[in-house]
């Protein structure tokens, strides 16, 4: 906890002195105490207490201990006319060495200013000297524990890497110094590594030394910025071109050892510099055992340096088609160019080197294909069926009609390959696994273990008929990590096959990992073999957490068993918190911290409340964030920086959902730094907070001093609001000038920054780094950058693409430039910006090699979608010749497909339905299309449906009547309402499945809170009188969905009592509508709950609660579619904490 980290240093003091207290003999003189005691003395009167540990540790060091020594010091005190008291000595003692971590530019300050010796004490404290514990009689120095929270506390480690680079080298030899800077170095984010740095880095370290630092350097090489890397290569290269001392120009300096010794850093090299390495050094250089693993990290190296090595490589004595040499190769292998002539076999080992090529920063398309050429070579004069074992991941690139023509022989011999392939596409995998399937004909055990990445191609209704004791070996065999790739309809298929009805040993303990996620909670309640140890292992969902906490807890009765078990820790309740003594509470408190991301909203609102009960002075700070908005104003100015330290190691959108609130707790926040960030040591301590600085602060709070360290934060930001981002693109023109004079370590380093810019600011860096760009595109993959960024990545492409006219006969394409493949995998989500007669013209092996990334692309328009549509009838004719692989295949270009369309597809199988139902932008029409083509094409009724038919149909479900939803068997409902209620449909659909769970769980008054909490969107279905009738205590265990999805006129009968418990999260998810139902009391109860007020004192809480800070005292240990709106529940905003 916040509050007893900085303890560690004075402890040892206030037992020392304490000791000393309770001698019943008082030395009377000065005369016999050592030199080094007699200046620890004079420290502490002077209230230097580091000096006086340092002093005390070597001291004790070099001297025996014995007990008068604590006497004597006493008297020398007393001699000196220093009056201590022991409880004032330790509120001393404890304030400035709490301040010294909480202030760690004071504690620079301090260690500037410590002595030689004492400096050297420092230094070999850090080294982790053997003897960690000092003992003096039965008092204990923890030096590690020190050191441990030292390095953790931020800016410390700041503070100690600058002033170990300031006096470290004058005091300890340098092999010493740069083991201490390598340690400081690793345990940081690598913000510590400015560009600045080098600079003051020794010019003449010992070469061991030097060689040390260098690795320290390449393992942190990708947390540091651009700009760092190369300063730190150009201090490297300094170093060892001065040691080289040629007289000769032409002589390189870059030997096979400084090849070596610069590592990753190789790449930062310049042509000039590689084209004059001698041959016989970079042969030297190759044969080194350890140069493959070297060149097998050169991530960030460009084509143009790659080939130039090559070259260098190819003077030497190595042949470039030996086979050996082509395995030392590394990451250079991706860009071999020498394929005239090439023989089959070698294509066949350069396609087997080239799998780690999907590691490298970019050039992606280039590797593609280099791929496709060397395919060409390793099968010429072979049929795929021949070869397909030995092309390694170049399989990828085949397309559906080559993948279809294979024999299932072909695929059954190269399995062994073809199932350790990564980069298949789901289309893919599904052809490849019918034709393995087809050679095994039955579905056992050990042909699904052979499978690998190609398990998810396997159908729903395949797994279902499987062995099931088959199925328990999948499960217990390695093989079980791929069941995490399997859709949510597989899984159930699965599940279903194992706790069929009527089986005594149904498996379900058996299941680990975040499979066990899928397993209802109905089929929990039936499992008698349930304890804490078969839990360790597997991922649980809330409600799954909230009935085996209480099903445990009655037999279990201690509590670190069950806060220690896996995510057990998510169904503790209040009321458990409640009923935990207070030093129980205290003693189990760091279970709950440990945990923090895995606990709700409300969860941590109680936990605040208990520890505010229990022992509010030694309260982490951060928990006050959850209490009332009014507790902040009572934090005073002397605990502000353990504030910001607490609350800057969590997530504070999690911790306060309620935008008023949190605005609050910011404004607590700006009022502890006065609205500045003054040096990067404020930086460390704001943490995660400084995502949440308001716009004015980081244009011209934060000083210049301080912005570097403060951008390095900034890149994890999740959400900045526009006018924080405003404020950051304005202070990086400031920093690095207008854009067409940016360097390519700049664009690196603005990274995912570039977004912020404007289309006029990003034209010129689109024609002068065209890749970097792209490579910034691929990194924000899953966000949906602004238009003017996707312009700037398309215009990039555009201007560094060869491409000819399209040559398509259709009518209007004479003379349009079409997208080619290369085109559309270099844009990514900048494929939006072709034109619809763009895309219609593009050539139909573009499209067939292209449509999975195509179908990808989230900023495509309808108009966009409806011309890829007609362009995938042109390639594959009319719909109702489709087969799974390609509706799979289609994405969201699915979406353009009208109903008369949709009613053609084949959707025999769940697993094609499940392909469209991923999409969330249907219409009512073309989502009951799909239903219904589902039940026409397979043959079943609703009746008929099993548990995983309904997990597969997904959203289309909302499409169902009443009449329909109420045919659905209740054994196979009652195993998947936990997906169901994860479905946003229309109320009356809602209503109609909540009557179905009364089936089930029985009448709504006897729900407990895990079913609650199981039902999802589903409890949206409840009537008024029903919501009224349901107990307070429940109210925190709706599903926040579940809130939004209750109508206005519903949810304003809900009485104030009940709105006040419905917890933080589920406060802030009541929607405006509802809220403007309420009446002034209901309304005021909501405002409780937003602020997290305590529900157990309702409706009397003193506004006027404030903690008492005693810091010095003890304690205990311890976008989408506007098409979704058709469905009835407003579109949900991201929780910290979803359902699966």
């Amino acid at each position: 906890m916040m509050s007893q980290e900085p303890r560690t240093y004075f402890l040892f003091l206030f037992f020392f002195l304490s000791h000393g207290v309770a001698s019943h003999s008082v030395p009377d003189s000065r005369q016999d105490l050592h030199p080094l005691l007699q200046k620890m003395a004079e420290e502490i009167i002077d209230g230097s207490y580091l000096n006086a540990l340092l002093d005390l540790i070597q001291f004790q060091s070099s001297h025996g201990w014995t007990a008068d020594l604590c006497h004597r010091i006493l008297a020398y005190l007393n001699s000196r006319n220093v009056t201590f008291t022991i409880p004032s000595l330790q509120a001393a003692m404890e304030n400035h060495l709490e301040q010294r971590l909480y202030q760690p530019q004071k504690l620079l300050e301090d260690l500037r200013d410590t002595d030689a010796q004492q400096f050297h004490t420092v230094m070999k404290c850090l080294l982790e000297d053997k003897k960690d514990l000092l003992e003096l009689e039965d008092i204990v120095i923890d030096l590690g524990e020190i050191r441990k929270q030292a390095l953790q506390s931020p800016g410390v480690n700041r503070s100690l890497f600058l002033i170990t680079l300031e006096r470290c080298f004058q005091v300890l030899n340098s092999l010493e110094c740069v083991e201490i800077l390598g340690r400081v170095l690793r345990g940081s984010s690598g913000s510590l590594l400015q560009p600045n740095i080098p600079e003051k880095l020794p010019q003449d370290l010992r070469e061991d030394a030097f060689k040390n630092l260098s690795v320290v350097f390449k393992d942190l090489y990708d947390q540091t910025s651009a700009h760092s890397q190369r300063a730190l290569y150009s201090w490297m290269t300094g170093i060892l071109q001065m040691s080289f001392n040629a007289t000769d120009d032409s002589v390189s300096w870059v030997s096979a050892e400084n090849l070596w010794i610069l590592g990753r850093y190789m790449v930062h090299l310049s042509l000039e510099e590689i084209v004059k390495i001698s041959p016989v050094e970079i042969g030297l250089f190759i044969s080194y055992d350890n140069a493959t693993k070297q060149l097998d990290t050169v991530y960030d190296i460009t084509p143009e340096l790659a080939q130039a090595f090559l070259e260098r490589i190819s003077s030497s004595s190595f042949d470039m088609r030996n086979i050996s040499t082509i395995h030392r190769l590394g990451l250079l292998v991706c860009f071999y160019n020498d394929l005239d002539l090439l023989d089959a076999t070698v294509a066949q080992v350069l396609l087997h080197q080239m799998i780690k090529c999907s590691h490298l920063r970019g050039f992606q398309a280039g590797v593609q294909k280099l791929k496709a050429d060397l395919l060409d070579i390793a099968t010429e004069n072979q049929t795929l069926n021949e070869t397909l074992g030995s092309l390694s991941d170049a399989v990828v690139g085949l397309t559906h009609s080559q993948l279809e023509s294979l024999s299932p022989e072909a695929v059954h011999g190269a399995i062994s390959t073809l199932n350790q392939v990564s980069g298949w596409a789901k289309s893919q995998v599904i052809i490849l696994s019918a034709k393995y399937l087809a050679h095994e004909k039955v579905l056992s055990f050990y042909n699904v273990s052979q499978m690998g990445v190609l398990l998810a191609g396997v159908g729903t209704q395949a797994f279902y008929g499987m062995d099931r004791r088959d199925l328990l070996q999948v499960l217990r065999s390695t093989n079980s990590l791929h069941v995490s790739d399997l859709s949510p309809a597989q899984k159930q298929g699965v599940l279903s096959k194992m706790i069929e009805a009527g089986d005594t040993t149904s498996g379900i303990v058996e299941i680990q990992g975040a499979f066990f996620k899928e397993v209802s909670l109905f089929d929990l309640r039936g499992e008698p073999g349930f304890n804490t140890t078969v839990l360790k292992e597997k991922e649980l969902r809330r409600s799954q957490a909230l009935f085996l906490y209480e099903l445990l807890s009655k037999s279990t009765r201690r509590p670190e068993e069950l806060l220690s078990t896996g995510q057990l820790v998510k169904g503790m309740t209040c009321s458990h918190i409640d009923a935990m003594s207070a030093d129980s509470f205290l003693a189990h408190f760091h279970y709950f911290e440990n945990n923090l991301s895995l606990l709700s909203p409300y969860q941590v609102n109680c936990l605040a409340w208990k520890y505010w009960e229990v022992s509010r002075s030694s309260m982490p700070p951060f928990l006050l964030a959850a209490l009332p908005a009014h507790h902040l104003a009572s934090v005073p100015a002397s605990q502000c920086v353990p504030f910001l330290i607490s609350l800057g190691k969590n997530q504070l959108d999690s911790l306060v959902l309620d935008s008023h609130k949190k605005n609050s707790v910011l404004r607590k926040v700006q009022q502890c730094l006065n609205n500045s960030i003054a040096d990067e040591f404020a930086v460390d301590i704001v943490g995660k907070l400084l995502c949440h600085l308001p716009a004015a602060i980081i244009h011209s709070g934060i000083s210049a001093r301080a912005w570097a360290t403060a951008l390095h934060g900034l890149r994890d930001c999740p959400g900045l609001s526009p006018e924080q981002k405003a404020a950051v693109r304005l202070r990086l023109l400031e920093q690095y000038g207008l854009s067409r004079n940016w360097t390519a370590e700049t664009m690196k380093d603005l990274g995912p920054f570039l977004v912020l810019f404007s289309g006029d600011e990003l034209s010129s860096v689109a024609t002068k780094f065209p890749e970097i760009l792209q490579q910034t595109s691929f990194k924000i993959a899953g966000t949906l950058p602004p238009p003017e960024f996707l312009w700037a990545v398309f215009e990039s492409v555009w201007n560094s693409s060869e491409r000819n006219p399209s040559s398509h006969p259709s009518p209007g394409c004479h003379g349009v430039m079409a997208p080619s493949s290369s085109d559309i995998f270099k844009l990514a989500e900048a494929n939006a910006c072709w034109a619809p007669e763009d895309l219609l013209c593009m050539e139909e092996h573009t499209f067939i090699r292209s449509v999975e990334l195509l179908g990808a692309v989230r900023a495509f328009s309808l108009p966009q979608l409806v011309t890829l549509k007609e362009k995938a009838v042109q390639v594959w004719d009319m719909p109702s010749y489709w087969k799974e692989h390609h509706i799979t295949s289609l994405g969201r270009i699915a979406l353009a497909l009208n109903e008369s369309e949709l009613e053609q597809l084949d959707l025999s199988s769940i697993d094609t339905v499940v392909s469209l139902s991923q999409q969330t932008e249907w219409t009512p029409g073309q989502a009951k299309s799909i239903l219904q083509g589902f039940l026409e094409d397979s043959g079943y009724s609703v009746q008929d449906l099993k548990s995983f038919h309904l997990v597969g149909l997904g959203t289309t479900l909302c499409a169902m009547n009443i009449t329909e939803i109420s045919l659905i068997k209740i054994s196979e409902f009652r195993v998947v309402m936990a997906r169901i209620g994860t479905l946003l449909c229309s109320i009356h659909i809602l209503a109609e499945f909540k009557r179905k769970a009364e089936a089930v769980f029985g009448h709504p008054t006897k729900w407990s809170s895990s079913v609650l909490q199981e039902l999802g969107t589903i409890a949206a279905g409840l009537t008024k009188e029903e919501l009224q009738m349901l107990d307070k205590d429940l109210m925190p265990y709706f599903q926040p969905s579940a809130i939004k999805c209750l109508p206005d006129e519903i949810f304003k009968e809900l009485s104030a009592e009940q709105i006040a418990w419905l917890g933080p999260e589920n406060a802030a998810a009541v929607t405006p509508g509802q809220r403007r139902q309420l009446s002034l009391v209901q309304l005021q109860s909501l405002r409780r709950a937003l602020d997290g007020a305590n529900t157990r004192s309702w409706p009397d809480t003193p506004a006027s609660a404030r903690p008492t800070w005693a810091p010095s005292s003890g304690s205990p240990p311890g976008a989408p579619g506007t098409w979704g709106l058709w469905l009835g529940c407003p579109l949900l905003v991201i929780v910290p904490e979803t359902m699966w």
